[in-house]
């Protein structure tokens, strides 16, 4: 069923609150930036026809494998930065709060696609879901914050003593560059998860925002990076590395995205991570087929600029979609160079079990696409725990300055500190 509705932004919050009444339900928003990889710019899905829940990293992608293949219509879901134990020979042993699956889709009983203007429903009873949310406007109501203080698990101090350890593993020549991130949480805390979401993504538009309920967990995204999407058989993926503040000054702004594209920390750490992705890509693709579309992009978000470049290849006939993400699994911008070692000396000096953090949402679409963002920018929430987490991390290199590392931290949760409503300076 496909209809026409004159105030779209208004018609995707009622679809947003009719969706969050179900156990399950999953939104993402484009909005509407441009990117010529979009599929649609939004989808929201909701009821569950069928759901895969996975709790250990053994058989988590077989099983996604065989999952998959009995629901070829859409699917939707997560995929926890802890398979990395199955990808390689790996463990998760630091405290996680959140207790998200480590992998979790579900095929739904209804879905809602606005592409082009057009409102595509499709459900059995999509005459009767359209009637329902076209009379049931939501109601707006302020938003309402707890005056419970946001911890981290690191201190300026300790954050700036284990970056050096950090260095002194690069120095030692054990990794090249490696992603150290750190918690932010609050206990006893509650909020309305679809408010904190409305706020989240008015302050910060990006391409891949998205609010998935499962049970009692959510998942509040602003996220503006793309782990691997499939166009065909065209496989994309476009890591970050290089950020920059926004000033309200419009040749500050300009100069601080020049200061970006030239700046030689950041060029160096985003072409380690192209040069990591890209072989990566090559388990996947045809021979030959793997190039760097765009080297250092720069592109502008609401509190930041951020250097985005961009790897494409074909895939190989003989290589599912599955183990195309498999074979990227975890992506490169969040875990450093040599993967696998970097990875091992982030669980040994992390505090936090990152779990959904800098692991993935996304869909497999009936025509063969998909597209998987990377989980940052994102509140997670265990409202049966009262448990709310946020995570952020930084590159870290030989030449890097713990001080304007830790900076740039809290510059990546400012938009998700001020939806809190907290200010944090240091």
């Amino acid at each position: 069923m496909k209809v026409k509705v004159d105030d779209l932004n208004g018609f995707k919050t009622t679809v947003l609150h009719y969706a969050n009444q179900f156990d399950v339900c999953c939104v993402l928003d484009s909005n509407q930036y441009e990117d010529k990889y979009s599929k649609f710019e939004f989808l929201a899905a909701f009821g569950v026809k069928d759901q895969l829940e996975i709790n250990s990293t053994e058989n988590a992608f077989e099983s996604l494998k065989s999952f998959k293949a009995k629901h070829p219509d859409w699917l939707l879901g997560g995929i926890s930065y802890d398979l990395k134990n199955e990808t390689e020979n790996l463990e998760s042993k630091n405290s996680d709060e959140i207790e998200l699956p480590d992998l979790f889709f579900f095929a739904p009983l209804h879905t809602i696609i606005i592409k082009n203007n057009e409102v595509e429903i499709i459900s059995d009873k999509a005459e009767e879901i359209y009637q329902e949310i076209s009379i049931n406007i939501p109601q707006t109501s302020k938003l309402n914050l707890q005056n419970t203080e946001i911890k981290s698990r690191f201190n300026k101090q300790e954050y700036i003593n284990t970056i050096q350890l950090i260095k002194n593993e690069i120095a030692l020549g054990n990794i090249y560059e490696s992603n150290f991130c750190i918690e932010f949480y609050a206990e006893k805390y509650n909020i309305n998860p679809i408010q904190i979401y409305h706020q989240l993504n008015q302050k910060s538009l990006v391409p891949f925002a998205n609010y998935f309920k499962w049970h009692h967990q959510y998942i509040i995204s602003a996220t503006p990076e793309r782990f691997l999407a499939k166009r065909g058989q065209q496989l994309i993926s476009q890591p970050i590395k290089g950020t920059a503040r926004r000033s309200s000054d419009l040749e500050e702004d300009d100069r601080l995205k020049k200061d970006l594209f030239e700046d030689p920390k950041e060029r160096q750490e985003n072409v380690m991570i192209v040069d990591l992705v890209r072989n990566d890509l090559t388990k996947s693709a045809k021979k030959g087929t793997v190039k760097v579309e765009e080297l250092y992009g720069i592109y502008t978000f609401e509190h930041v600029h951020q250097m985005i470049s961009t790897v494409v290849c074909e895939q190989d006939e003989s290589v599912s979609d599955i183990d195309a993400i498999s074979n990227t699994f975890p992506m490169g911008s969040m875990t450093g160079a040599p993967k696998v070692k970097a990875m091992e000396l982030m669980e040994h000096f992390e505090r936090t079990k990152r779990g959904l953090y800098s692991g993935s949402i996304g869909y497999f679409a009936p025509d063969g696409d998909f597209d998987f963002n990377v989980i940052i920018r994102t509140i997670l929430f265990n409202q049966k725990k009262q448990y709310l987490s946020f995570q952020v991390g930084s590159a870290i290199t030989f030449y890097a300055d713990a001080e304007k590392e830790y900076e740039e931290c809290f510059l990546k949760a400012k938009g998700i500190f001020e939806v809190l409503g907290q200010k944090k300076d240091d």
